[in-house]
């Protein structure tokens, strides 16, 4: 992939699968709970089905997966042992720390731009030694009216930075990410670094394919 000749004056780092190893986890953990609901799915299934949406938007999926509304109590009860896995066994994702240090120490503004809630950013981010470096550039889906795949979240982060969308690069692995930065007017690297990332949707919807976190320091122009 062809590099930027001159580094972007903001990266919007989504969360889950790009700075945290969450991913794996959390889906693990919520397809066995639906299949004790008494609908089979395998990680891979609902990893392709849901990555990249918000909780309410997976919430109303599931419900129509199984015909009917969930227990009163299950999301949060999924949610406490969701939370609990990661306290056991999450990692940053390999090279983002190095990557998000690398643009601090350049000067250049950044921020994440996640579908996840603040509470969980404030866990996975913590656990992993992240959360030091973003202060209070961390901007959910819950501050906006539409989540991705809508472009509301990385045109407000982007609003909340006081930096021009076209002068912004996002950092995403997720279908509905990729479309919202590109429906938000704004460069796309999207990380396929994942064993099941679907690098075929991700550039289809014109996200510039890169599989380590490694290859970011010369795609943003900053070697």
């Amino acid at each position: 992939m062809t590099a930027n000749a001159t580094p972007p004056d903001l990266v919007i780092f989504d969360c889950d699968g790009v700075l945290v190893d969450s991913e794996p986890i959390a889906i693990r953990v919520t397809a066995a709970a639906i299949t004790r609901l008494g609908y089979p799915i395998s990680t891979r299934e609902l990893r392709a089905a849901t990555l990249g949406v918000t909780v309410a938007d997976e919430m109303a999926m599931i419900e129509k997966w199984i015909g009917g509304p969930l227990p009163a109590d299950w999301e949060g009860k999924v949610r406490e042992e969701i939370h609990a896995a990661f306290r056991q066994s999450l990692q940053p994702v390999p090279g983002a720390q190095e990557v998000v240090a690398l643009v601090q120490s350049r000067n250049i503004s950044f921020c994440i731009a996640s579908s996840g809630s603040l509470d969980k950013m404030e866990l996975t981010l913590g656990l992993t030694g992240l959360r030091r470096y973003f202060g209070e550039r961390i901007f959910s889906s819950s501050m906006v009216a539409r989540g991705k795949p809508h472009p509301d979240l990385f045109l407000y982060a982007a609003a909340q930075m006081r930096i021009a969308p076209y002068r912004t690069v996002v950092i995403e692995d997720s279908v509905p990410g990729v479309i919202g930065a590109r429906d938000a007017g704004m460069q796309v690297f999207a990380y396929a670094g994942d064993p099941d990332s679907n690098a075929t949707g991700l550039a289809a919807q014109g996200g510039h394919l890169f599989h380590a976190m490694s290859d970011l320091p010369h795609l943003l122009g900053l070697d």
